[in-house]
């Protein structure tokens, strides 16, 4: 399982049903891509250096991750292959927004044309159908989004339905293996049961759902 659990090291780093439908999951995408979208054109230029919840990268790196690593490993991973999460992120140019959404409406283009229900190689060497593939996409999104939001104060509302979603995809993924000392992820951080979406998602991946940025 990627997702990324760049806040995880630090020492304190509708659900809808069952999505059954080809609409449901790619809407779900859609959705989360788009809010991602909105978060990215939101960004200012001079807050490319403030601190994110990731605490190895700022606004920009973060940027240059979810663009030029997540979407290009998603574009692969929807085509049913295995895409490889140590190849370091592609460079773009500085129209962020304009890069996101290029590479995102072709990664919808590719999904609308999958089979969802084709087996696919899933972490730990099992077969599982590809549209666990879009869960997993719908959950980096949705986590990322927030970081960006925490970290620039974006104006733009997250989406509760995406945050379920991907909570109830990772807690089926996320095990108590993959977190710890030079893991990927960290211990999560306990949330009240009835506490926002987000926070439960974020503190589910490590993160502290209070964080804000440092003063400057």
């Amino acid at each position: 399982m990627h997702i990324d659990g760049c806040a995880a090291k630090r020492a304190v780093r509708p659900r809808c049903g069952k999505i059954k439908t080809v609409t449901d999951e790619i809407g779900l995408l859609a959705r989360a891509l788009d809010q991602t979208g909105a978060v990215i054109s939101a960004i200012r230029q001079d807050q490319a250096q403030e601190a994110t919840p990731c605490s190895d990268w700022d606004v920009r790196a973060l940027v240059r991750h979810i663009i030029g690593r997540d979407l290009r490993n998603f574009m692969i991973s929807a085509r049913g292959e295995v895409a490889d999460w140590q190849t370091p992120p592609e460079e773009f140019g500085a129209d962020w927004a304009g890069e996101f959404q290029r590479r995102a409406r072709a990664l919808l283009e590719v999904w609308r044309a999958a089979d969802l229900n084709r087996l696919v190689t899933a972490p730990g060497g099992v077969e599982a159908p590809l549209r666990s593939r879009a869960d997993h996409q719908i959950t980096e999104l949705a986590v990322h989004s927030w970081d960006l939001v925490r970290a620039t104060g974006a104006p733009v509302p997250l989406d509760p339905a995406l945050a379920e979603q991907a909570l109830a995809w990772s807690r089926t993924m996320l095990r108590p293996q993959f977190r710890g000392p030079d893991k990927a992820f960290g211990a999560e951080v306990h949330v009240p049961e009835d506490a926002p979406a987000y926070d439960r998602l974020v503190g589910w991946f490590g993160r502290d759902p209070g964080w804000t940025p440092p003063p400057t």
